[in-house]
């Protein structure tokens, strides 16, 4: 087969750059396994390495340094048909080292090509997470500090099955470049090589003392026997094949009616245990029955069993576009937490809104009514007064009704949390 490298788009490295000769040698490779352009996808990021995917007439994906693995496993799910190649440098090698651990634990089929020229060649080189401690670099010191990292024994410890090591020099690339494209499961390939650009200006090396140092290395581990199993793509289709169908989302129909036209918008203010996301979620139920458009926010702090909790939610007969609210028409106040995050809302907000508070909680002046709950008085536990908070606002005949609060119990809750949900609505429907 003819060759797939790009003629109107001739490669540009430096005199003498290894990646030149990568570059052939993946071309011949692939033209000998007889694979055209529309079989291969070439995934790249940035760096030297990086402009492989414009040398080549195949499909292509550029992306950010250290990412390149990420998109190619995303096009090998969506297109396993596809021979996924990815370059990368030891630059984003470094950069990208979580994704390729990933990777490699997948077992995915894609090719690594890590094309190591010990720097950062393209940025002024700098130390890369392979250069070596006695390395002259342009970053000073710091590779004096660092071990480098041997990319072949940590990709075996991580799981992939085909990993292998080679000079760019050596005579056996292109068919080590065959064997690792044609396995089928993640296969890595670090190849060594000279930046002449910047590395070499400082440093010895040649092709001679890339294979002397290579000989010196300890032999890989049979990884391929070790962590044989199968590719991650199949398997995960097998799987997934093996699952019930998921159901189809519910559908909300409109059975009730909304007391009231335009944007409503409620923020619910509270904290930990009190429920508050909840009912941002039955108030949004409440009104999708009455065929309103619904938004909820929310914030809380990472822990969850202290701290503030704030539920913003946004009932419309309009599409919502925007989702923030700044001077809502109801504020349901239940805990000094949840009050603290939004004084300077509290103390802004208009004469026609409505605050409901749990009696005790104390909040900064403003013009808006106030109706207090005396929750603790009725012994209502805290976990409940959200939702009784919810019933006291549709008593008023205000963003919701009765009707429409029930509705988003039946919608929310099974049988028996629904029942107990209900009692307390009626419960709170009596209150004076």
């Amino acid at each position: 087969m003819d060759s797939l490298l790009n003629s109107s788009r001739p490669s540009v490295f430096c005199p003498g750059c290894s990646h030149e000769q990568v570059l052939h040698a993946l071309d011949q490779a692939l033209s000998s396994m007889g694979l055209s352009g529309e079989d291969v996808v070439v995934v790249s990021d940035i760096g030297c390495s990086g402009l492989f995917d414009t040398f080549f007439n195949t499909h292509a994906f550029h992306g950010l340094h250290g990412r390149a693995l990420t998109y190619a496993t995303g096009i090998k799910m969506a297109r396993p048909n596809l021979k996924v190649i990815v370059t990368m440098g030891d630059g984003g090698l470094g950069i990208g080292g979580a994704h390729v651990l990933s990777t490699c634990r997948r077992n995915i089929d894609l090719t690594l090509l890590v094309l190591n020229n010990f720097n950062y060649g393209m940025t002024g080189g700098q130390c890369s997470s392979t250069t070596p401690q006695d390395a002259q670099v342009g970053s000073g010191f710091l590779n004096k500090l660092e071990k480098p990292l041997d990319i072949c024994q940590v990709a075996g410890a991580a799981g992939a099955s085909y990993v292998s090591r080679v000079s760019t020099y050596d005579k056996g690339l292109v068919e080590g470049l065959k064997g690792a494209i044609a396995f089928d499961g993640f296969s890595l390939i670090d190849i060594w090589g000279i930046c002449p650009g910047r590395y070499t200006r400082r440093n010895k090396l040649t092709p001679k003392s890339i294979e002397a140092d290579l000989a010196k290395l300890p032999e890989l581990g049979d990884y391929k026997i070790r962590n044989a199993r199968a590719e991650y793509g199949r398997a995960y289709r097998q799987e997934a094949a093996k699952l019930q169908p998921a159901t189809e989302p519910v559908r909300i129909e409109a059975i009730c009616t909304s007391p009231e036209p335009g944007r409503r918008e409620v923020v619910v203010l509270g904290s930990a245990g009190q429920r508050i996301i909840t009912a941002g979620e039955l108030l949004c139920l409440a009104g999708a029955s009455a065929g309103c458009r619904a938004a909820q926010k929310s914030d809380y702090p990472i822990t969850v069993m202290r701290g503030h909790s704030v539920s913003e939610i946004i009932l419309s007969d309009t599409e919502i576009e925007y989702t923030g609210i700044e001077n809502p028409s109801v504020v349901i106040a239940l805990a000094p937490e949840g009050v603290n995050r939004r004084k300077k809302m509290l103390a802004d907000l208009s004469p026609e809104a409505l605050v409901i508070k749990a009696a005790g909680i104390e909040l900064p002046n403003s013009p808006a009514s106030v109706i207090e709950v005396g929750f603790k008085a009725e012994k209502i536990k805290s976990q409940d007064w959200a939702l009784v908070a919810l019933a006291v606002l549709a008593k008023q005949n205000k963003v919701l009704t009765l009707d429409m609060l029930k509705a988003a119990l039946k919608l929310r809750f099974r049988k028996a949390e629904y029942e107990t949900a209900i009692a307390m609505v009626e419960k709170a429907a009596a209150l004076p």
